[in-house]
């Protein structure tokens, strides 16, 4: 399971405070709260099964007859002691089908615990990508701090010496002001993301400095077709094939009960008038148990027919689903290639040009401000798409239970 969801970062045993993925997940695994749930109810319905698979229990009779009554059996000389031993047989192999019923609820609540363990680490990895992209958002901020400070000092310089008037003095400190704003802010969104993060192990407290991998390694995808294929055997749908057997099971259960059990009774009797004892033999057993069954088997039968349009209801939405993650991770990948080849070195050459001119006096402050907010918002779009591919992909890798990528 691991592997399907770090396969796209690459990881350094020599940093002891970064966290990576793999120790992420690994933790998680262990520990998250949510996932220890399913050993309770295995628990739980380990012991359904020991009771399902217990024969009908014996019963002691005591019963007494004959006695305190009127004339002749006013007192106990005539009255009858019995003393039974009863039980019943049950026909229609209703033990064995209580004992495949719990099994196939056994193998239900497995395939569930491995889809919930999906769905959380699928959410692990999604803040984890999250708190990587605000890692490199604050590189950016950083830059941005220094390029403010740049172009304050430039400014200044030029005002002292009668080039530009003491405005474009205040607002290049206003922007440092402000780009020292943002780097706070992405400071403390970072604090929170982590808290966020270290909740999926059951811990309150950040034990790490940041997390560790590559938000621009994306690796080649796997073909549609053959992930679509993956998701029709992943826990989410094999979960209905298992909920297929459970109902098969509470049919076969049901339709037992129409044929009733025998009970019996053996035991001895007592005559306390003679003195004399003799044994006790009965059976019984319900009639019409089958037309009064009839209605549990068709419930029962209903429930079983309506799993099949759930399935196909929910392979339909699976495969929206993986589709749009798909589609979305292709579309920005490409936009970040074409980001990071294209438009960046265009947009630094377009900055080192401009402040040039702007030292020789050939271009207003406007201009620079302009080409530096140009290139630092080119460089965020690129975060952003490299984030929105990551979070798509460790969609598809969720929904497959299986690598994206090689």
């Amino acid at each position: 399971m691991s592997c399907a969801l770090i396969s796209s970062f690459s990881y350094s045993a020599n940093t002891q405070q970064a966290l990576t993925l793999q120790t992420a997940i690994e933790r998680t695994l262990q520990q998250n709260p949510q996932l220890h749930q399913f050993e309770f109810a295995s628990q739980r319905l380990a012991s359904e099964r020991e009771t399902s698979d217990l024969k009908p229990a014996y019963q002691l009779g005591v019963e007494l007859e004959n006695f305190a009554g009127t004339g002749e059996v006013s007192s106990f000389d005539s009255a009858e002691l019995t003393v039974a031993l009863s039980s019943v047989i049950e026909l229609g192999d209703k033990r064995q089908s209580r004992v495949a019923l719990a099994n196939a609820r056994m193998n239900t609540l497995e395939l569930e615990r491995q889809a919930q363990t999906l769905d959380v680490l699928g959410e692990l990895t999604g803040s984890f990508i999250q708190l990587m992209s605000t890692q490199q958002e604050l590189k950016l901020a950083a830059e941005a701090v220094e390029l403010s400070k740049s172009l304050h000092n430039t400014v200044k310089n030029r005002a002292h010496s009668g080039a530009i008037s003491d405005a474009e003095v205040m607002r290049a400190k206003a922007m440092l002001t402000q780009s020292n704003i943002q780097q706070e802010n992405l400071r403390r969104r970072l604090e929170r993301q982590k808290i966020a993060l270290a909740r999926f192990w059951g811990s309150t407290k950040i034990e790490f400095s940041s997390v560790e991998g590559d938000l621009f390694a994306f690796g080649q995808s796997q073909a549609f077709s053959d992930l679509y294929t993956a998701v029709q055997q992943s826990p989410a749908i094999m979960v209905f094939a298992s909920e297929q057997r459970l109902k098969d099971a509470e049919v076969r259960l049901a339709q037992t009960q129409n044929r009733a059990d025998l009970g019996w009774q053996f035991g001895i009797r007592r005559f306390e008038e003679t003195g004399d004892s003799a044994l006790t033999l009965g059976f019984s057993m319900p009639l019409f148990n089958e037309s009064r069954n009839s209605g549990t088997v068709k419930s029962a039968l209903a429930e079983r027919n309506a799993l099949e349009y759930r399935r196909s209801d929910r392979l339909l939405a699976l495969h929206s689903r993986l589709y749009s993650a798909y589609s979305q991770r292709e579309q920005f990948i490409a936009a970040h290639q074409q980001l990071k080849q294209s438009v960046i070195p265009d947009l630094e050459k377009a900055l080192t040009i401009t402040r040039q001119a702007y030292d020789r006096g050939r271009l207003k402050y406007q201009d620079w401000i302009t080409a530096q907010q140009e290139l630092l918002n080119a460089k965020q779009q690129m975060i952003e798409t490299a984030t929105v591919a990551l979070l798509n992909q460790a969609v598809i890798e969720q929904l497959t239970a299986q690598p994206l990528t090689e």
